[in-house]
């Protein structure tokens, strides 16, 4: 499954990213809700033990659920993943987050796309769950490319990202009880590659960076912080509130609120 092979490569990206990092270095704020570096990679550490976990044992899954309801009942989730960790940081939790990536991947491209794992939400397949794995890994890894100052250079496997964003067009409106206003815009995009990515036939457009698409849609940059062209009413209400992870309806972050520092 190639979704699995993108996933441990985007992970390996950021595994070189954190690489030259001292275990100080870890204790640095991001811009994504304060948390710090040591708290961006908890949360990707301790959520794809679960996904592993859903793949795998089911039984235990649930277990862990429980764990966390307990864990988050009047504080940050952030407080939860520590504790679950038993406190690992620095360059310990930065080895044993990429040690769970390389051994959950063959499990995830053995398996069978198609069956169906449980989750916090909704199950969903295999395929899915691999992709979101993706997906969060890429989007909590850009709040620390932008503390550590560091231009991004991403591939092609982005295209996983921006073809979330696109199913996750009508979701994003009903998920916040609305109608989708119309059909989805479309998008003309530029990949990292070179190659153009299109979807859709609406009068609407959206036009440039599949990096920035991605970026809108996974809300680590709000559109106007982006050079995204946008046009038309739908294609303007979309990039506003475009939300393409699961949970309860959620704003991005204010115009200049997230950057590169």
């Amino acid at each position: 499954m190639q979704q699995a092979q993108d996933f441990q490569d985007e992970s390996e990206a950021i595994y070189t990213l954190l690489s030259p990092l001292s275990d100080e270095d870890y204790a640095k704020p991001t811009l994504f809700k304060g948390w710090t570096i040591d708290e961006v990679l908890r949360h990707l550490h301790v959520w794809n033990i679960a996904a592993d976990l859903a793949l795998s044992d089911a039984e235990a899954f649930r277990a862990f659920l429980g764990q966390m309801a307990a864990g988050i009942r009047g504080g940050r989730l952030p407080d939860f993943e520590k504790v679950y960790l038993d406190g690992l940081s620095g360059t310990a939790l930065r080895d044993a987050w990429i040690a769970q990536v390389r051994a959950m991947t063959p499990r995830f491209s053995d398996a069978d796309p198609k069956a169906r794992v449980p989750w916090v939400g909704p199950e969903m397949s295999v395929i899915s769950s691999i992709t979101a794995r993706l997906m969060e890994s890429w989007a909590h890894a850009q709040a620390v490319y932008d503390a550590l100052g560091v231009e991004r250079v991403d591939a092609d496997r982005i295209g996983n990202i921006v073809r979330l964003g696109v199913n996750t067009y009508g979701w994003t409106f009903k998920n916040r009880k609305e109608e989708p206003p119309g059909p989805m815009p479309r998008l003309r995009l530029n990949a990292p590659s070179g190659a153009i990515w299109e979807y859709g036939e609406s009068d609407d457009l959206i036009e440039g960076s599949a990096s920035e698409f991605c970026q809108v849609v996974t809300q680590c940059r709000n559109i106007g912080d982006t050079s995204l062209s946008v046009l038309g009413p739908i294609a303007t209400r979309w990039m506003a509130i475009a939300q393409c992870f699961a949970g309860p309806p959620q704003d991005p972050p204010p115009t200049g609120a997230r950057h590169r520092a």
